[in-house]
């Protein structure tokens, strides 16, 4: 068992017992206002939300953590117009590549991305402008990415969802659903 208020949304156990869970922390001082997009309404909070990717061992211990304010860029990771300054990206959904990268799901800045554990660079971005608030991205054992994309704020024309196959190599979608 583990408890932390701020745990939120996806976790994955990995072959060695551990587990990488995904984590809200406020974000260091000054980042907050570099990030381009977003509107600001009266009842957000004093400090804006990031996300994190910590593993813990079966005890509960960190055994490393990565943050994403660190490695994405407040004027191209650019959250939402219509979402107000709570949180910058809102991390829906973590898997784990064969080879042990991590694939992450960001909502508010409509962007799916593959992360080197190791040195916590981004392997591959993608998304905007044809994702608008996706969940749930997942590793297909052929080596794309499935992405249900919810479709909501969509900055032009009418809302719709669709589920994607995207090949992480090529950024080329290989099938889709509408």
């Amino acid at each position: 068992e583990y408890r932390n208020p701020l745990l939120h949304h996806d976790y994955k156990r990995l072959p060695n017992g551990n587990h990488l869970i995904l984590l809200w922390r406020h974000l260091p001082d000054g980042v907050a206002e570099k990030i381009q997009g977003g509107h600001h309404h009266h009842d957000d909070p004093e400090h804006m939300w990031g996300d994190v990717v910590q593993e813990i061992d079966p005890a509960g211990n960190p055994v490393r953590e990565w943050r994403s304010w660190e490695h994405l860029d407040p004027e191209t990771d650019r959250l939402c117009p219509l979402e107000s300054y709570k949180e910058w990206t809102h991390a829906n959904s973590i898997d784990v590549t064969p080879d042990g990268n991590w694939l992450l799901s960001f909502r508010l800045t409509s962007t799916v991305a593959l992360v080197d554990p190791n040195s916590g660079d981004f392997k591959w971005k993608w998304g905007p402008p044809v994702l608008s608030h996706q969940h749930a991205a997942t590793w297909l054992d052929t080596g794309r990415v499935l992405i249900f994309d919810n479709g909501c704020h969509r900055k032009r024309g009418p809302s719709f969802s669709q589920v994607l196959e995207v090949d992480p190599e090529t950024s080329e979608i290989g099938w889709t659903y509408k």
